[in-house]
């Protein structure tokens, strides 16, 4: 006899969804899915208090940091933002041209490059207690770096990245951020590079602009916009409560943004990362920039944009067998609870 079928349709256990750009998966485990407003930050987390009187970045001169390399001043005349070598560099330039090596059928080069520490000035307001003018400030000191550096022999991709929290890989409490100025381009870059290239070549546009029309269009997964930069869930979130900031308009170059659009950026930012902190009871927290290389190529395809990723979990033996995210959060959901989400 045929087995008997049923014409019911079953419930979806999980999703796996595809980054339209990079050709990335991550599965969205609806059967396992945490209501986001039961999602607060793990107490291990938490890190050891510094008095500020010994804080290394509120007082840097105390540790022997070299010279500021970039410095803003408060109306009152003390120092709101500074920017300075990293005394432990995981690169440096004490060596004028790159040096290769080989060994059997191993290839390194010497790690050559320019790695600065970008301080703001409260040592205790994480960058989503701050204002606009703060972090419209901290956004310009990206700029004012960037294009400083990036000219520099050697210097072909600039990473400006944030840590906060033990989980998130800090080893300050101190808010700060770190730039990299280095002579290669990640995996992680290149494969949005290839996807966004790939993209253009069969749709003829640019594949953030196409994300962007969408998600302002159907608004399930946005967060905030104001006028010339969005805040949203990206679909193929890989964890949860990851929030992408994109400027609206086509941009591959975020050295070419103007002052307006710095302040914009900085309300952004702080929406963004004041949601997750007063939402979701301040966790750990990445966030880094993805703009196109200072290589000289053209990169007209690409779209600069922040991605800011909580630290809601850790891999286990499917993610590091696979490279497959679990999200136990609905981007959807995620960014509903969010939107709700009230900011001073």
């Amino acid at each position: 006899m045929p087995l008997s079928t049923s014409h019911e349709e079953s419930p979806i256990i999980s999703e796996l969804r595809q980054d339209i750009i990079t050709g990335d998966w991550v599965v969205i485990a609806k059967a396992r899915a945490q209501k986001p407003e039961n999602f607060k930050a793990a107490a291990d987390n938490e890190m050891a208090p510094v008095n500020p009187e010994d804080c290394p970045f509120c007082y840097p001169e105390k540790t022997g940091q070299k010279k500021d390399t970039l410095i803003y001043y408060r109306d009152d005349g003390e120092w709101s933002l500074r920017v300075f070598p990293n005394k432990f560099p995981a690169f440096s330039r004490e060596s004028n041209e790159v040096r290769h090596f080989e060994e059997g059928p191993y290839f390194a080069m010497e790690g050559i490059g320019y790695h600065e520490l970008i301080i703001t000035r409260d040592h205790d307001k994480v960058f989503g207690q701050m204002s606009v003018e703060n972090l419209a400030e901290l956004v310009d000191s990206f700029r004012t770096r960037y294009l400083e550096l990036m000219n520099k022999k050697s210097v072909n991709y600039i990473l400006i990245i944030h840590n906060h929290g033990r989980r998130a890989g800090a080893s300050q409490p101190h808010p700060h951020c770190q730039l990299f100025a280095i002579p290669v381009i990640s995996p992680a870059v290149s494969l949005e590079l290839n996807g966004a290239e790939n993209y253009f070549r069969s749709k003829r546009n640019c594949v953030f602009c196409d994300m962007i029309e969408w998600e302002l269009k159907e608004k399930k997964r946005l967060v905030f916009e104001n006028e010339n930069f969005v805040v949203l869930a990206p679909y193929a979130s890989r964890a949860a409560f990851e929030l992408w900031v994109l400027p609206k308009k086509h941009s591959p170059y975020f050295e070419r943004i103007g002052s307006k659009e710095e302040w914009e950026l900085g309300e952004a930012l702080k929406k963004a990362l004041g949601k997750i902190y007063f939402g979701l009871n301040n966790p750990a927290v990445n966030f880094y920039l993805h703009t196109s290389p200072c290589d000289g190529k053209d990169y007209s395809h690409y779209h600069w944009h922040i991605e800011i990723l909580p630290r809601t979990s850790i891999w286990a033996g499917f993610e590091m067998a696979t490279g497959i995210e679990v999200s136990t959060v609905i981007p959807e959901d995620a960014a509903e609870f969010l939107r709700k989400v009230s900011t001073p």
